[in-house]
């Protein structure tokens, strides 16, 4: 699954309009035009279910990168919880780069939905999928961590199709 079908999936979940996207992407600290939106939610002609099988960028679509996604998402947490102010003394540490785009998903997605480990674990058991605290709390730890797991796109399409169940319900 890549970034641009999470987004596809995302946006459907939560039922997000195209003029919102552009907002979320600028909240985020990306400037896209409309047109380039709609580049981003095509779907590719070539599904594959491989992740070694790079599709390649053409001019109807715009390849949604970790930077793209990682924008949409802060912005997506700007939107629902406000501009967090930094603290006195405080320096914006630079985040550093996850090298799974899922993991991520998860992790700003509870913060922005400010969902607890017990909202989402229902999320999950609507997607079709039980797991444990401990499962879910491998896959919300910082990446270097011992107990740190890689979410799988399997887990990450489950959580996306029981979060539209839940938000479209």
């Amino acid at each position: 699954m890549d970034n641009n079908d999470i987004l596809i999936r995302l946006r459907y979940a939560l039922d997000i309009k195209n003029k919102d996207m552009l907002e979320l992407f600028k909240l985020g600290g990306k400037e896209v035009t409309k047109d380039e939106i709609v580049k981003i939610l095509t779907k590719s002609k070539d599904e594959y279910d491989d992740d070694e099988i790079e599709v390649e960028e053409t001019e109807d679509q715009i390849k949604c990168n970790n930077k793209m996604l990682e924008s949409f998402l802060n912005g997506f947490i700007t939107f629902k919880r406000g501009k967090q102010d930094a603290k006195p003394g405080q320096v914006e540490s630079p985040v550093p780069p996850e090298k799974s785009a899922n993991n991520m998903l998860l992790k700003k997605l509870k913060v922005a939905l400010q969902l607890t480990t017990e909202d989402m674990l229902d999320i999950l058991d609507e997607g079709g999928i039980a797991v444990s605290k401990g499962e879910l709390g491998a896959i919300l730890r910082k990446e270097g961590h011992r107990n740190y797991k890689v979410c799988g796109d399997n887990f990450a399409r489950k959580f996306l199709r029981g979060l539209a169940v839940k938000h479209r319900a």
